[in-house]
């Protein structure tokens, strides 16, 4: 099973796609943990260039361009060989990122994304997407709050970027219902985690 987590930047995601693995493996699932970009050699590679605070200057395609060229390098080297293991995949950002990020944040358009992302996987999407649900602001000042975060890139845009980006994962929700699954982040990881467990739970035992 393909698990994505996305959310804006302080949702938490992280700390709960760790928390998933932890109570998944407890219960004897076989489960990888993954990011993007990043994942593996390559793929990490080009996400200190992305993120990176110094590179304030890059083109927006080039950073959307840079972001579809690492997830193919991640999916082709982690994320398909993981599923070809009968594994569960929980990856940590995946194409709905870029449709938020670059589609909507950088107002490159939805559309554009996807068709650069289309070549880039090939079809392969997510079977089950967990949006953490927290507002931008709230995000934000978690961010601020802790002193042991790097600072990326994009944590240095401004708010209204963080707010377009926002807006565009609630309309990826709403045109796939089925597939992303919101979930409220304002709530304790304990609490977002098992109610993600259930969720990975009652599907695997239906597949």
């Amino acid at each position: 099973m393909f698990v994505t987590l996305e959310g804006v930047e302080g949702s938490g995601k992280t700390t709960v796609a760790k928390g998933l693995v932890d109570i998944l493996k407890e219960h004897g699932y076989e489960v990888i943990y993954t990011r993007e970009p990043g994942g593996n050699q390559i793929a990490e590679s080009i996400r200190k260039i992305v993120l990176d605070p110094k590179n304030t200057d890059m083109d927006v395609r080039t950073e959307a361009l840079l972001y579809a060229a690492a997830r193919r390098q991640h999916l082709v080297n982690v994320i398909e060989p993981a599923l070809k293991a009968k594994k569960i995949v929980i990856c940590d950002r995946f194409v709905d990122s870029s449709i938020a990020y670059q589609g909507y944040g950088r107002k490159i358009g939805p559309e554009l994304i996807e068709s650069i992302n289309d070549f880039a996987i090939v079809g392969k999407r997510p079977d089950l997407t967990f949006l953490i649900d927290v507002k931008p602001e709230v995000g934000l000042a978690r961010i601020n709050r802790d002193q042991s975060r790097e600072i990326n890139r994009l944590d240095l845009e401004e708010m209204a970027f963080h707010q377009l980006v926002y807006d565009g994962y609630q309309q990826l929700a709403k045109k796939n219902p089925i597939r992303i699954k919101v979930i409220n982040g304002e709530r304790s990881v304990a609490h977002i985690v098992a109610d993600i467990y259930q969720v990975i739970k009652s599907r695997a035992s239906y597949e």
